[in-house]
């Protein structure tokens, strides 16, 4: 290419940029705050059982978070869901749709060529020429090609690809969103269905203890050494004991086939496996990035900023359709009555120049669009700051839930040592023949009570943990392409 063809190329593409209309996309500014409460963030939690969870600053999110839990079930229940999932493939049948209609966009900066065969047999009335001739009856073959250009003089096709472009990256994190849904709701639904086995497990126990209480109860009231009302008060919470068991198995079954519907399972078709809380390690170090990385991390933040590039975009080509439009065509073809003659010059004929539309009247009908569409991108613009806020929000309320998770579970800790400590001292007094062993018995539900009470926060501590890494924005890296 010669140097003066070379200065117009750059000339014209220059004229291309600045006559690109509507306005060039910057993505928004980070969150300026530092931290997520008003207060500063928490740092470790308290120690319950000798474990507490330290927040790592300005850390990026983990990968294969769940595999902290250091449950090898876990981990192979969240790849069957991450591989058979539904909504998780239609989530990556989307992205691949959009991935397409992004590469079918691309082709408006391509020259258009197309070619036409036709035969006919036609009749033709001289009478429209004023001639009264007998009207021929003959054959017609065409054989024509034709190409047509483009010339994105206002940026309206460039500014339609960038929405396609927009709208792929929105489809990408809106997968990466799923992706992360889904992974927290598995584990989330696990460390549900080991809590309530267990919960339910203890609650069976209590039963069977209250069962002997009452049956020395009984007997101690037919000896006339205690009233009847004892009796009558240990029926009464052995029914409320017996009454709690349905309710937990009926959470557990909805547990499990929830967990069955997020591996692409029917429930009848899926065996859980038997998870138990001992079988989860809750996780000790948190990475806690700043607010300004989460934006860049969080797919929901992701897809809200990719709405308004799309949004953005739309601006342009509504702009750009006000304003002419220009083409560049040509087309070459053979007219014959025979196939046999069909390549004679007689029958060539061929066209070539540039085509100019332009809006004259159209009752306000495009600069509605584009008010509409400024509209559309205001819109998009409220709805991300809603969405930073309700993730600063998400992970503000995280913090403080293990924060006040670990401080509850310390108490309850405590009180599961005293209970503990009781029954021991309760025992070593019956052998010892200074207490009956109603005193036993009743020291030994209060212990079992307090386990039930330690059980259920650990759940919600683990549950909350999960909350955490979800806010955080995950792992994103089961991404289709």
């Amino acid at each position: 290419m010669s140097r003066m063809a070379k200065r117009l190329s750059a000339l014209w593409g220059a004229m291309l940029a600045a006559c690109t209309l509507g306005p060039d996309f910057v993505p928004p500014k980070a969150p300026e705050v530092t931290h997520y409460n008003r207060k500063q963030d928490p740092v470790d939690t308290v120690a319950a059982e000798g474990v507490s969870q330290h927040f790592e600053q300005a850390a990026q999110p983990v990968s294969g978070w769940w595999k902290l839990y250091r449950s090898k079930e876990l981990d192979a229940v969240v790849e069957e869901g991450v591989v058979n999932n539904p909504t998780l493939e239609a989530a990556e049948a989307s992205l691949r749709v959009s991935y397409d209609n992004l590469r079918a966009g691309y082709g408006v900066f391509y020259p258009q060529a197309s070619l036409d065969a036709s035969a006919s047999r036609q009749k033709f009335s001289p009478e429209r020429f004023g001639s009264n001739a007998p009207a021929p009856i003959f054959n017609l073959v065409t054989l024509s090609a034709s190409v047509s250009y483009a010339l994105d003089v206002f940026g309206g096709e460039h500014r339609m690809v960038e929405n396609l472009a927009a709208q792929a990256d929105q489809q990408r994190a809106i997968m990466q969103a799923s992706y992360l849904a889904l992974t927290g709701n598995i584990v989330n639904s696990a460390i549900a269905m080991a809590a309530y086995r267990d919960e339910a497990e203890l609650t069976r126990q209590m039963v069977a203890l209250q069962k002997e209480e009452i049956a020395i109860a009984e007997k101690q009231s037919k000896a006339g050494v205690a009233a009847y009302s004892t009796v009558l008060a240990l029926q009464n919470q052995l029914s409320a004991l017996e009454a709690s068991l349905p309710a937990l198995e009926q959470k557990r079954s909805q547990s499990e086939h929830l967990l069955a519907s997020l591996t692409g399972h029917a429930p009848a078709e899926w065996q859980p496996p038997e998870f138990t809380m001992d079988d989860l390690v809750l996780p000790e170090r948190l990475p806690l990035s700043l607010p300004s990385e989460l934006v860049r991390q969080r797919p929901d933040i992701l897809a809200a900023e990719a709405a308004m590039h799309a949004a953005s975009a739309n601006i342009g080509v509504a702009s750009a359709a006000q304003f002419p439009s220009f083409t560049l065509s040509a087309s070459l073809g053979q007219n014959s009555t025979s196939m046999n003659n069909l390549l004679a010059k007689s029958g060539s004929f061929w066209s070539i120049g540039p085509d100019i539309a332009s809006p004259l009247f159209d009752g306000g009908t495009l600069a509605a669009r584009k008010a509409g569409a400024v509209e559309a991108y205001r819109q998009s613009q409220a709805l991300y700051r809603q969405t930073v806020i309700s993730a600063l929000t998400q992970v503000a309320d995280a913090l403080r839930a293990l924060e006040h998770d670990a401080q509850i579970s310390r108490a309850y800790s405590e009180g599961l040592e005293a209970a503990r400590d009781a029954l021991q001292l309760a025992e070593a007094n019956y052998r010892a023949g200074m207490v009956n062993y109603l005193q036993v018995l009743s020291a030994d539900m209060q212990y079992h009570q307090a386990r039930l009470n330690y059980l259920e926060a650990c759940a919600q501590r683990l549950q909350d943990t999960t909350a955490f890494f979800v806010a955080m924005g995950g792992s994103r890296e089961r991404v289709a392409h």
